[in-house]
């Protein structure tokens, strides 16, 4: 088949939209398994301390990493809009400015890290034991944060170009590299907690360098050192206004899970524990829409390079019904086995009895949040940052007064249903406003 010109559309497919959003899936489903051997290898010890220190060390460093997440969605947007806009300059530029924004973030936490430490144990207060061993993990991981960075803009990039398959290549290579490290320093050489921190530090590295090699065609075309193009004030300024936006929107989601969190921990240990097994179904139901939601990314940002409202409408509908179906079959099959993967996630009566009571919020969660999650995809493809940041404020909001009229009513049902209040406000608002992101199309840029 001969090739398309840059720039000329190709179809939307349903081939296309399993292309991107299958290795996708396989590779969210490869992350929970790095988090269990972790806490495996060093539960082999024999001694809590390790096992609180990886575990709260992990959960400081993925949080402060996980604030750079707007690098991946801004590069998947910009650079699916420069493709389909036959920009090959800039799909090189956007690359190369996504890996200097990692360097400058990753050397900024490297040289701030004894004050960043300092104030996420006094939000995570451990004891002395642990948060000793949790600050020796923490040394040595935060000196691979440039790589764990740049992985976010490298498989961002790699998802614009509708290669997701070498994004589950570098999950694949990261995963059992750091598993296999993990029980040759731990359990060969017996480093202990620091063996698991040099085990993700070596994985993190690897993984940037393997992202690097396979984005080699972003360097082959002399764009990538182009720079006056790459310090272009006006694409700088366009770059930071899409990324700080989503970051923003990204700090309001996180308060919303936050403070989910902590207003269920007021009920008690027994009911704690059955809102972290439930959670569990909220991130199975993340990782099958993400796959559909990345797709949706791709799709409407090479319409909005081409100024396409009609691809826009097509990529829109036909990677939501994917998404929209696979969030029903997984209500449905909550509602179906839910029980019984509850069952399989504890064996303390009490929990299960507590999370039984609340499963049928888990079964509404794939139904009312998948709008939500494709609209985040569709915005993001459309660099519609603002309007991203706006309406969760206004989801934020809405939590906000279910919160205040339910939780005083329903207790940790209360809790739950304004998480779903939440969902349902953001997949409203956002398409309430999906008709102007269509119209806009024509005059993208």
């Amino acid at each position: 088949m001969t090739p398309l010109p840059a720039g000329v559309a190709k179809p939307v497919t349903h081939r296309r939209i399993l292309k991107i959003a299958v290795p996708i899936v396989i590779s969210n489903a490869t992350v929970p398994i790095l988090g269990a051997v972790d806490t495996g290898v060093v539960g082999q010890l024999g001694d809590p301390v390790p096992i609180g220190a990886v575990g709260i060390g992990a959960i400081i460093l993925t949080a402060i990493y996980w604030i750079f997440g707007f690098l991946r969605m801004g590069t998947v947007g910009l650079t699916s809009q420069a493709e389909g806009a036959g920009d090959a300059a800039e799909v090189s530029a956007l690359l190369v400015r996504a890996l200097l924004i990692a360097a400058a973030g990753g050397a900024a936490l490297i040289v701030l890290q004894w004050p960043i430490f300092a104030g996420a144990f006094l939000l995570s207060p451990a004891s002395a034991e642990v948060e000793d061993a949790a600050r020796g993990y923490m040394a040595i991981r935060v000196w691979s944060a440039p790589a764990a960075i740049a992985v976010y803009g490298l498989t961002g990039w790699l998802i614009a170009k509708e290669r997701t398959q070498a994004v589950l290549v570098i999950q694949l290579w990261m995963n059992l590299s750091n598993i296999a490290l993990d029980f040759a320093f731990v359990l060969g050489l017996g480093w202990g907690v620091n063996g698991v921190a040099f085990a993700t530090f070596l994985a993190e590295w690897s993984g940037a360098a393997l992202g690097l090699w396979l984005c080699r065609t972003a360097f082959m075309g002399g764009h990538w050192n182009n720079r006056a193009l790459i310090f272009d004030t006006a694409r700088l300024m366009h770059m930071a206004d899409v990324n700080t936006n989503i970051l923003l929107r990204t700090l309001m989601l996180e308060v919303i899970f936050v403070s989910f969190l902590f207003l269920g921990a007021r009920f008690g240990d027994v009911k704690l524990a059955a809102n972290q097994i439930l959670l569990q179904f909220l991130y199975i139901t993340a990782y099958a829409l993400d796959g559909f939601a990345f797709a949706a990314e791709v799709f409407v940002g090479q319409a909005y390079g081409r100024r396409s409202p009609a691809e826009v409408r097509r990529g829109a509908v036909m990677t939501s019904l994917w998404g929209g179906g696979t969030g029903a079959l997984l209500g449905l099959a909550f509602l179906a086995f839910g029980p019984l993967l509850v069952d399989v996630m504890t064996t303390a009566p009490g929990v299960r009895e507590a999370a039984r009571a609340h499963l049928v919020w888990m079964v509404l969660a794939p139904f009312v949040g998948a709008a939500a999650w494709m609209l985040d995809g569709i915005y993001i493809g459309a660099t519609r940052s603002r309007d991203m940041r706006n309406l969760m404020f206004l989801s934020l909001i809405c939590y906000g007064a279910a919160l205040a009229t339910l939780l005083p009513l329903l207790g940790n049902h209360g809790v739950w249903a304004a998480l779903l209040v939440s969902f349902a406000a953001r997949g409203l608002f956002m398409g309430w406003r999906y008709p102007a992101l269509e119209r806009d199309a024509l005059r993208a840029t």
